[in-house]
C-alpha cells in the first residue's frame, strides 16, 4: 500500500508543477487553490509512504515520478523540444527509479 501512496504522491507532484506552469502570475485564484492543494496532498502522501519506505528511496522515487511526468507533459502538451540527450537523460532517471524499487 505504501508504494501506491508514493505513486499518488508523485502524481500530485506532477499536478502542482503543471499548475505552476498554468498560473500565469498567480492571477487565477481557483488554479492557485488547486495548485496549493496538490502541493499539500503530495507532501502528505509522501510522508505517509515514508512510514514504510526508507527516506532516501521514497524521496528519490517521488522526485523521479515528478521529473518523468513533468517532462512528458511538457513535451506532449506544451510543445517543449526534445533532443537525444534529453531523451537519454530521462531514460537514465527511469532506470534509476526502477533500480531503487527493485533494490
Amino acid at each position: 500500500m505504501s508504494w501506491i501512496i508514493l505513486l499518488l504522491a508523485g502524481f500530485f507532484e506532477i499536478a502542482w508543477a503543471i499548475g505552476l506552469k498554468l498560473l500565469d502570475g498567480f492571477e487565477k485564484p481557483f488554479l492557485l487553490i488547486g495548485t496549493l492543494a496538490a502541493v499539500l496532498l503530495s507532501m502528505l502522501l509522501l510522508s505517509f509512504a515514508m512510514k514504510h519506505i526508507p527516506l532516501g528511496t521514497a524521496y528519490a522515487i517521488w522526485t523521479g515520478i515528478g521529473i518523468l511526468g513533468t517532462f512528458l507533459v511538457g513535451v506532449l502538451f506544451f510543445q517543449e523540444n526534445i533532443s537525444m540527450v534529453k531523451a537519454m537523460s530521462v531514460v537514465l532517471i527511469l532506470l534509476g527509479v526502477a533500480g531503487l524499487k527493485l533494490a
